[in-house]
């Protein structure tokens, strides 16, 4: 199964700290768990890209399979101006990859999105 981390608030030493354990282990010779993850600062930050028109085109995108554009398009009755610019969105922040006959796709079985909340001094 390949999942995809997205990572809300985390503080750039817990991410340090992954990649120093994975360092690790590799200098060690051992086989490092693969990892895939993004991360933003803030929730408002995650909402300017996963905004709900992107999330409906990964699920109809992961449902359909690989499509072009500008099938994609017309599958969700949309615009393709805006579906390219939202394809294009997806695809910086890894979630969809464009394959060798050019369509797009979502590689991954799961998205899994973990916004900790820190506990604050009264």
């Amino acid at each position: 199964m390949s999942v995809l981390i997205v990572r809300v608030g985390e503080n750039v030493e817990a991410s340090l700290a992954r990649f120093g354990e994975a360092l690790k282990t590799a200098r060690a010779g051992r086989v490092v768990k693969p990892y895939a993850g993004v991360g933003f600062r803030s929730m408002a930050q995650f909402s300017e890209v996963f905004t709900p028109k992107r999330w409906e085109l990964v699920e109809a995108l992961k449902s359909s399979g690989p499509l072009t554009i500008y099938a994609l398009a017309k599958h969700l009755d949309r615009h393709y101006r805006n579906v390219h610019k939202d394809v294009t969105a997806l695809m910086q922040w890894t979630v969809i990859e464009k394959n060798d006959a050019g369509r797009v796709f979502v590689p991954w079985s799961e998205i899994d999105v973990r916004w900790p909340l820190l506990k604050r001094a009264a």
